[in-house]
């Protein structure tokens, strides 16, 4: 007997120990929470296995030594109460060891308290947003796996569908915040060396944190069907050192004014037909072909053809519009903040050419800054009525789309008294744009906010309140909330209308109207 206890002893110990050398169990990860998720899933692991050893091993027990065939005969009761109690308290006694751990577990990976850095993670079909609150960085994450490999005429690489062209990085040994939401429908954002996975939902602000222990690249995915491209949703994360983290900082803000002098600097360029449709081609499959394919023809019923269609036939305005602005309630996207004034324009270029479209129309990144600011109808230069103010308004707009950091030399270039003087309409229609594609991820579409997270902007102090003070915010943001400073995202245009918006939207009706004068005057 004593036999059979030793091995039922020694399978009970090397199940668990020998789980953490399995290919199929859980990885313990780098940070403190996924250690103590994977310490939680051993732990489990091991009631688990020794509530299946005991019952299994009574089952075969009992099967063994009282069958029929050794002249067993079944005992004739109908009740125990010992028995009722027991598998009644014992299950209850084994629940109370395993919520224990769990609930300290949950607790910890739900306080994002006290964090050194915030990043907006932000989904949409099919890549990362992520923007460094009060860093002035922000860019988009994108699949980078070549599409020779995806169709199958290159050999998979070694991170084949898990590689991306911007990685996320950030420091190790600092406690790093995450605000979660999304431009279109439910993603997930899941990195398991972090045991960090949380909804991206439309609409609302979820929160995850992490503390990462050892530099390195840790890889992740979208962990939400999001669409037909949901497998080509990767997360890369660069894990750096502190002093590596901060060099970093310092180079994307050289690299931010060097995209800035760039972007400034192709305002005046006008390439050939030949160079804008190469550029094009690049942008197009590296942006467009996922859902209107290579070949421009689409997926019926899903995504339009390109070939022959009304936006590509017809005027140049509508096509500028729609890849700029998007089309809400749609999978077209605006991406004015994701890729460059020339590249809108060659990818324009591109797709009015190509397929045997053969428009001949050539866009040039001028005309996608004055579409951007004047709504401008043609991709023609600018006339000789347009003055100079207009025409540094038009580079401020372009520029202040392509990067943040274009905004300060915005406000070097603008004067208040050259910046223009809108109507009450004008300000609110604006306004409701910005609001939208910058405010209602927090706030929320109606003003509501979310109690504990976000304020409600409905009769609130600072909306209600001396417009200085609302300007104040919006410019320079509320240290130590995720408040962030729009003086460097936003033109003193677009801040004066989405404040004059706030101010009379949802009931407000403060009557104020604020003029982009205003914003660029204000603390002078």
């Amino acid at each position: 007997m004593k036999q059979w206890w030793y091995c039922l002893l020694v399978v009970l110990l090397a199940l668990p120990l020998g789980a953490a050398e399995m290919p199929l169990n859980m990885t313990q990860g780098v940070t403190d929470i996924s250690g103590k998720v994977y310490d939680l899933h051993m732990t489990i692991l091991y009631i688990c296995c020794a509530i299946g050893l005991v019952v299994f091993g009574i089952m075969i027990y009992s099967m063994i030594y009282h069958r029929k065939s050794k002249g067993a005969v079944a005992a004739n009761f109908h009740e125990s109460t010992k028995v009722e109690i027991a598998w009644t308290v014992i299950p209850f006694i084994i629940l109370i060891a395993m919520a224990i751990p769990a609930t300290k577990t949950l607790i910890a990976m739900e306080d994002p308290s006290n964090a050194d850095l915030t990043i907006k993670i932000t989904g949409s079909q099919w890549k990362w947003h992520y923007s460094y609150f009060d860093k002035d960085i922000e860019f988009y994450s994108t699949l980078s796996t070549p599409r020779e490999q995806i169709d199958g005429d290159q050999t998979k690489g070694e991170n084949y569908l898990l590689e991306v062209d911007k990685p996320l990085v950030l420091p190790i040994n600092r406690k790093v915040r995450f605000l979660m939401t999304s431009d279109d429908v439910i993603h997930s954002w899941w990195v398991p060396a972090f045991a960090v996975k949380k909804d991206a939902n439309p609409g609302f602000i979820n929160e995850a944190w992490t503390r990462i222990d050892k530099p390195g690249i840790y890889r992740g995915q979208c962990a939400e069907l999001c669409g037909k491209d949901h497998g080509f949703m990767p997360i890369v994360v660069n894990a750096l050192s502190e002093a590596d983290f901060d060099n970093w900082l310092i180079e994307q803000t050289q690299l931010a004014k060097t995209e800035a002098a760039e972007a400034a600097a192709s305002m005046s360029q006008t390439l050939s037909l030949v160079d804008l449709n190469q550029q094009g081609e690049q942008v197009y499959l590296a942006r467009c072909a996922a859902c209107h394919q290579p070949n421009g023809a689409g997926l019926p019923g899903v995504f339009p053809s390109l070939i022959g269609s009304p936006i590509i036939k017809g005027p140049v305005e509508e096509h500028l519009n729609i890849v700029i602005n998007g089309k809400p309630g749609t999978a077209m996207q605006a991406f004015a903040k994701q890729i460059s004034a020339q590249e809108i324009a060659a990818v324009i270029t591109y797709e009015r050419n190509a397929w045997g479209n053969d428009s001949g129309d050539v866009v040039q990144a001028a005309d996608v800054g004055n579409f951007s600011n004047n709504s401008a109808i043609s991709p023609k230069p600018a006339t000789e009525a347009t003055d100079t103010a207009s025409a540094i308004n038009n580079v401020a707009e372009t520029l202040t789309e392509t990067t943040p950091q274009a905004a300060e030399a915005i406000g070097k270039i603008v004067t208040p008294e050259e910046l223009p003087t809108l109507t009450m309409e004008q300000l609110m229609a604006e306004g409701e744009q910005v609001y939208a594609a910058t405010c209602a991820a927090c706030h929320q579409p109606t003003g509501t906010g979310i109690p504990g997270a976000f304020p409600s902007l409905i009769a609130s102090p600072v909306v209600t309140g001396p417009i200085s003070g609302h300007i104040d915010i919006v410019m320079h943001g509320k240290p130590g909330t995720a408040m962030q400073a729009f003086s460097r995202q936003l033109s003193p245009q677009q801040m004066a209308a989405v404040i004059t918006y706030e101010r009379n939207a949802w009931g407000n009706n403060s009557g104020d109207a604020v003029q982009p004068a205003d914003v660029a005057s204000h603390g002078q």
